[in-house]
């Protein structure tokens, strides 16, 4: 029990910490140095860790429910350096979750390809699993979260009250979201599971 959870804690800090850190290259890559001069281009954890992202929730997640989630301190970015804003703020949005999808999909092709062996299995499914929920959960369409700033930067001028609602109410429209249509989300996770490994989990 003791090592699942820190083994689970270890694989979910330098997930959320790859998470970030493609956050900060795409903004790099549109031109805004912001994380770089931050010094949080960078896989060093201790430059990423946020104690109640990192620790505590994973924890009581750990705890409670037997999955673990969490979150690392936020890259910097300033959206006024990036070059062609309209599309780059998405773009540089979506990094954090495509790396997540990008983890998942290697780990989970070596697992069903059979490159690990039978005692190395539930720990690459674990890096599966785990990147797989977080880079669905930060696709959800809801402030603060990833899926947000996507649909901002493609939602119609038309539609711009429905950025209005969802930044305004985005705390209560969250909390719905967890406690009572996160278990909608579930089979999701799972069908992405068993597309990339194979196996259910």
């Amino acid at each position: 029990m003791e090592l699942d959870f820190i083994f689970s804690i270890i694989i979910l800090i330098m997930s959320v910490v790859i998470h970030e850190v493609s956050h900060g290259y795409m903004a790099y890559a549109f031109g805004d140095s912001t994380a770089k001069l931050a010094r949080r281009l960078t896989l060093n954890p201790l430059k990423h860790l946020d104690m109640m992202g990192s620790i505590v929730v994973p924890t009581i997640a750990f705890i409670t429910t037997g999955f673990i989630f969490g979150w690392a301190k936020p890259v910097p970015y300033n959206p006024y350096n990036l070059k062609n804003a309209r599309y780059a703020e998405p773009l540089v949005a979506f990094a954090g979750p495509l790396s997540n999808f990008f983890v998942a999909t290697v780990f989970g092709l070596l697992i069903r390809f059979d490159v690990f062996s039978d005692s190395l299995i539930p720990a690459a499914g674990l890096i599966v699993l785990i990147n797989i929920i977080l880079g669905v959960f930060n696709m959800i369409p809801i402030p603060p979260l990833d899926g947000s700033k996507v649909l901002f930067g493609i939602l119609p001028y038309q539609l711009r009250g429905v950025k209005y609602f969802l930044e305004t109410h985005w705390f209560w429209i969250l909390l719905v979201f967890i406690f009572f249509l996160w278990k909608f989300v579930t089979p999701i996770v799972g069908a992405i599971f068993y597309l990339l490994t194979g196996l259910n989990f």
